[in-house]
């Protein structure tokens, strides 16, 4: 049996968002992009609305993948304070091209939150969807993600990729930590290894390239919009197999 073939992102722009556990109004953001936001990623790509949430789960149970930083500001992240007046009637843009109006009722008080972000970053990704054979495949993916039906952004609409996301780049290989160790780096030497992250059961376990192994909180609840759940990790380094300056 052939090896699964892989879709590589590059997810780089002058601010970036991977989103942590939110407390109260803090909003905080990983290293790496959570399943959670690349489902909503390649949802948006594929024209998915917000009320389809069997089609988001399904997207999320299927989705495998690995993440590499290749270039991350080792003082970032930087905190954004927000503070926003929302009355009744005030309307907002949204991505369907049409202004969308609130129902809620209006607040006395300033809306007050705080939002990290990584500054000038870039990370990429490899995914596959599994099983291959469900819909949508990843033709269909690819496709959206090269014609996406609506905007895309890495994290919040704040962050504008400074590339396409998709890069045609073809890869195949065993499991996802292989796949990433395929993808050179833009970014100097990559010859001591790359910080990344990946499944469990997609790479090393053990080892000088391991860091550490863990339960990471960044599944959804697509029906209820709540947290899902956990899945096990493995943090450490790869090292690009063509590692370019």
């Amino acid at each position: 049996m052939p090896d699964p073939s892989w879709i590589v992102l590059r997810l780089e722009g002058p601010l970036l968002a991977f989103g942590g556990v939110a407390v109260d109004q803090v909003g905080t953001t990983r290293d790496f992009p959570a399943a959670s936001m690349l489902t909503g990623l390649l949802a948006s790509a594929l024209g998915y609305r917000r009320q389809d949430w069997e089609r988001h789960q399904m997207l999320q149970d299927r989705l495998i993948y690995a993440a590499r930083c290749d270039r991350m500001d080792p003082d970032s992240p930087i905190t954004d304070t927000q503070n926003a007046q929302l009355a009744k009637s005030d309307k907002g843009w949204t991505t369907w091209g049409k202004p969308e109006g609130r129902d809620g009722a209006s607040y006395a008080a300033p809306h007050r939150r705080r939002r990290d972000y990584h500054a000038d970053a870039c990370v990429t990704v490899c995914l596959r969807l599994d099983p291959a054979e469900s819909d949508p495949r990843l033709e269909e993916v690819r496709a959206a993600l090269e014609r996406p039906c609506r905007p895309l952004f890495v994290g919040r609409k704040t962050c504008l990729p400074s590339w396409p996301l998709y890069e045609r780049v073809g890869v195949s290989a065993p499991s996802a930590y292989a796949a990433l160790a395929q993808v050179p780096s833009r970014w100097g030497d990559a010859q001591e290894g790359l910080r990344a992250l990946w499944p469990l059961d997609e790479g090393p376990a053990a080892g000088d390239c391991v860091r550490r192994v863990m339960d990471l909180p960044d599944l959804r609840n697509w029906r209820t919009g709540l947290h899902g759940g956990t899945r096990k990790i493995v943090e450490g380094l790869v090292v690009p197999l063509e590692a370019s300056p």
